[in-house]
């Protein structure tokens, strides 16, 4: 009770108390990885709670499991790098499509998995099955290749299976080569993993920079930079933060939840981004984003006319956390 009333005190009467714990959080960040269990173990892939659309999640997990060279989790990133869960995405080069297939592709190898007498390309329920069984048939023609058979898929997906063959694995193309690696990245970052992961150093400088901010004004598409007066909105708060000890998240609040593993509410450690979205079963509606500092609490920037302060993560929009990770 006494710890509780010293929080309490802190978030009531000014920000010296609630600095000097989280200061003390960020040292207990080293103290908590003793307790942590390293990497996974388990043969079974499952898609972590709420990084799938709810309406595609059951899709991905069935499909995702039909050859040795995907796993839902690959399959979901690759979704996810192909058109964001956009069924109506469209390319320049005529991808059509949540799995963005073009048309001449699409004639050769899309099927009708959902059994309503056409194989329709717009369609998830057969774009999403679809991308599953090509990726599986693309390990299979270069099964051949040395390397890595779940990157040579890949690369058979982005640049035809003839160049994977060619150059005996992924294909020297920059274009390729960035494809393949963003989504063995993103991969962990949609697998669910009952195992926790491991904090870094890097989180505390994190929090040490976001620990700076407090009471600084929020501003819409606010980066930090000097012409906007030093502020930030919440995603360029957070971007900034991982920043400074050379990790490097994308932009907005929806994209840096895929940017490495979630952890449960009860898994926590102060540095996570924790996320908060209007539907919890689509990370499309997420928000807002924060940094997590441990006791509950979050340092953000929420909105206009607000300042960067603690904000309790505990709320009916709490829609979870991601840790950053190097890639």
């Amino acid at each position: 009770m006494r710890g509780k009333k010293l929080w309490l005190l802190g978030v009531g009467g000014g920000l010296g108390v609630l600095s000097l714990f989280v200061a003390l959080l960020v040292v207990g960040t080293y103290v908590a990885a003793a307790g942590i269990a390293g990497g996974a173990g388990g043969k079974t892939v499952s898609l972590a709670k709420g990084t799938v659309p709810a309406a595609y999640a059951s899709l991905v997990q069935k499909w995702g499991n039909k050859c040795d060279a995907l796993n839902p989790a690959l399959l979901a990133a690759q979704i996810y790098q192909e058109s964001g869960w956009r069924s109506d995405a469209q390319s320049g080069a005529e991808a059509q499509g949540i799995a963005q297939f073009i048309p001449g592709t699409w004639a050769t190898h899309g099927i009708d998995a959902n059994g309503d007498g056409k194989a329709d390309v717009w369609d998830p329920e057969d774009a999403i099955p679809s991308a599953a069984s090509y990726d599986c048939k693309l390990a299979k023609y270069v099964e051949d290749a040395p390397g890595d058979a779940t990157e040579n898929m890949l690369a058979a997906y982005n640049a035809g299976a003839y160049a994977v063959i060619k150059y005996g694995g992924v294909p020297p193309y920059s274009e390729t080569k960035n494809y393949v690696s963003t989504i063995r990245k993103m991969e962990q970052s949609f697998a669910s993993s009952k195992s926790r992961v491991d904090p870094s150093r890097q989180a505390a400088g994190a929090i040490y920079y976001a620990q700076k901010k407090l009471g600084t004004p929020y501003l819409w598409g606010g980066n930090g930079t000097p012409e906007q007066g030093g502020r930030f909105d919440c995603s360029g708060l957070t971007k900034a933060a991982y920043a400074s000890v050379d990790i490097e998240l994308p932009r907005v609040a929806n994209d840096q939840w895929n940017s490495g593993p979630h952890p449960e509410r009860d898994e926590l450690l102060p540095g996570d981004l924790v996320f908060f979205g209007t539907d919890l079963n689509d990370p499309r509606s997420i928000d807002h984003v924060g940094i997590y500092v441990g006791g509950g609490h979050m340092i953000d920037a929420p909105y206009t006319g607000a300042k960067i302060r603690f904000d309790p993560i505990d709320t009916p929009n709490y829609f979870g956390a991601t840790r950053p990770t190097g890639d």
